[in-house]
């Protein structure tokens, strides 16, 4: 254990790299010849949107529609690359804190706050002393480096979640819950059904201060309450 050694950087490895930058500019390309040599084709569709672009397309010469295609498909791809690549989550620990990182954002988290860590599915959580969420990280990241990282630096890992029994579904009009909460439920379930991935997460975040602690399965919203929760009379 390096409690208060060099922190652990767990992120993408470099095959994640390599598919981003090598795999998806290459599929694009690939993409993009296939829908240049398939224009006049697509043209002569009554359903198919576009026609006119793609009849313009179809009638450019072979030597410079072909090539343009797939030089477009692969800038798209690389474009795509570099959003995927800024959007990489980037987990560093150290024997003190622990810093999540995506994109632009980041936060940090003291061990001395934190009661627990654990993986729900794809989402690294920690937990305080109230059993409330600090954080919930959903990333692709390897679930043993995680582990690993966490344990070397003396951070209390567990390999379930503790409270998994705990939680129940969440329906309207389901009593039990702190008054506020419920609103809150519904407009998050709005959000979900809506594919609002932001709102949600902001609704989350509300939701916390009610100690409400909430877990997704699909759509359906599951719920516990934390030590700090209060219930109505």
């Amino acid at each position: 254990m390096r409690a208060y050694g060099t922190p652990t950087v767990v992120s993408g490895g470099i095959t994640e790299l390599v598919v981003l930058w090598g795999g998806i500019p290459l599929v694009g390309g690939v993409l993009g010849g296939l829908l240049v040599a398939g224009a006049g084709w697509v043209a002569d569709l009554p359903w198919a949107p576009a026609q006119g672009l793609f009849r313009a397309v179809d009638g450019l010469p072979d030597r410079y529609a072909l090539p343009g295609g797939v030089g477009v498909g692969i800038l798209v791809g690389l474009v795509i690359a570099a959003v995927g690549t800024a959007e990489r989550v980037r987990v560093t620990v150290s024997g003190t804190e622990v810093r999540l990182r995506q994109g632009s954002s980041e936060r940090e988290i003291n061990r001395r706050d934190t009661r627990v860590v654990y993986l729900d599915g794809k989402n690294l959580v920690l937990l305080d002393a109230d059993d409330a969420e600090l954080a919930r990280q959903s990333s692709d990241l390897p679930a043993k480096q995680l582990a690993e990282a966490f344990r070397e630096h003396g951070w209390p890992w567990a390999e379930a979640d503790p409270h998994r029994e705990a939680y129940r579904l969440w329906v309207p009009d389901l009593p039990g819950l702190p008054a506020g909460a419920e609103a809150l439920l519904r407009a998050r379930r709005e959000a979900l059904e809506h594919d609002r991935g932001g709102e949600a997460k902001e609704l989350r975040a509300e939701l916390s201060r009610y100690g409400v602690v909430v877990r997704d399965d699909g759509k359906r919203q599951q719920f516990r309450l934390t030590r700090r929760a209060t219930l109505p009379d």
